[in-house]
C-alpha cells in the first residue's frame, strides 16, 4: 500500500497511507506559502516537534475540530491539555510508541522550543515514522549533528530536511546531513517562508544529488511525493 507525503509549506507535512493520516507541524494560518486553510485539513494524528508558533501552528484548532491525537514532548502535552485539547500522547527523545498502523519515535533536534505564550516547551525533536514497511525521517528544525548517521542506519526511505539557514541547517549542512543519513529520497523544507530563510531549492537539489547520489525532489506547496 502506498504512503504519500504532501507538503503544505514551511515544515508542515501530511503523511497518508490507507490506514492513517498524520499531520506534522501544522503551521497553516499565517503561513504565506500554505495553499490551504486549516479548516480544509482532516487528520487522525498531529505531531508537534517543538513549541515555536511556526510549528505548533494550528494544532489546537485542528485537534479540537477533528478529535485527532496530538503526539509531542511532555511539556507541550501538558500545555495542550491546558488549552482544552483532549487527546494528547506524551513522548520524549529516544522514546517511541506503537500504533496499529505503525510506530512514531522522537529523535534529537538542536533547536529551541519556547511556546507562544512564553511557557517552557521542553526539548525540540524530530520524528521517525514507521508505516507500511516505509521509514520517514522528518528532521523538523535542527542544526547538523553527527548522530544523523545513527538515524540513517535505520534505512530511511524519505528524509525531510530543513535548508533555510539562519534558524536551522543551511544548504551546505543539509548536504552533509544527506551524506550521514543516506536516504533513498529527500525533500527540502523550511525555506522561502520568510525573507531571512530564502534559498534556491532547485539549485540545492542539483548540488545535493551530484554530491550524494540521493534522489532529491523539490515540492511546491500542495504537491506530494510517494515514499
Amino acid at each position: 500500500m502506498a504512503v504519500n507525503a504532501t507538503w503544505y509549506g514551511h515544515a508542515c507535512f501530511l503523511i497518508e497511507s490507507g490506514e492513517v493520516r498524520i499531520l506534522i507541524d501544522p503551521f497553516i494560518t499565517g503561513n504565506p506559502t500554505s495553499p490551504i486553510q486549516q479548516q480544509d485539513l482532516s487528520t487522525d494524528y498531529i505531531l508537534v516537534s517543538h513549541g515555536h508558533g511556526d510549528h505548533l501552528g494550528d494544532t489546537v484548532e485542528i485537534a479540537k475540530r477533528t478529535g485527532a491525537t496530538v503526539i509531542s514532548n511532555y511539556e507541550i502535552h501538558n500545555w495542550l491539555l491546558g488549552q482544552g485539547v483532549k487527546n494528547v500522547h506524551p513522548l520524549h527523545i529516544g522514546g517511541g510508541v506503537n500504533h496499529p498502523w505503525g510506530r512514531v519515535k522522537l529523535t534529537i533536534a538542536h533547536h529551541g522550543s519556547g511556546l507562544p505564550d512564553g511557557s517552557y516547551g521542553g526539548n525540540p525533536c524530530g520524528f521517525l515514522l514507521y508505516l507500511q514497511g516505509k521509514k520517514i525521517y522528518h528532521a523538523c528544525d535542527t542544526g547538523l549533528f553527527y548522530d544523523m548517521k545513527l538515524i540513517g542506519e535505520e534505512g530511511i526511505d524519505l528524509a525531510i530536511l530543513p535548508i533555510g539557514d539562519n534558524f536551522t541547517m543551511g544548504p551546505e549542512d543539509a548536504i552533509r546531513a544527506l551524506k550521514l543519513i543516506q536516504p533513498k529520497k529527500a525533500v527540502p523544507i523550511h525555506y522561502n517562508t520568510f525573507d531571512v530563510i530564502k534559498q534556491d531549492a532547485p539549485l540545492w537539489a542539483t548540488a545535493a544529488e551530484k554530491e550524494t547520489g540521493v534522489n532529491v525532489t523539490v515540492l511546491e506547496p500542495g504537491q506530494s511525493i510517494e515514499v
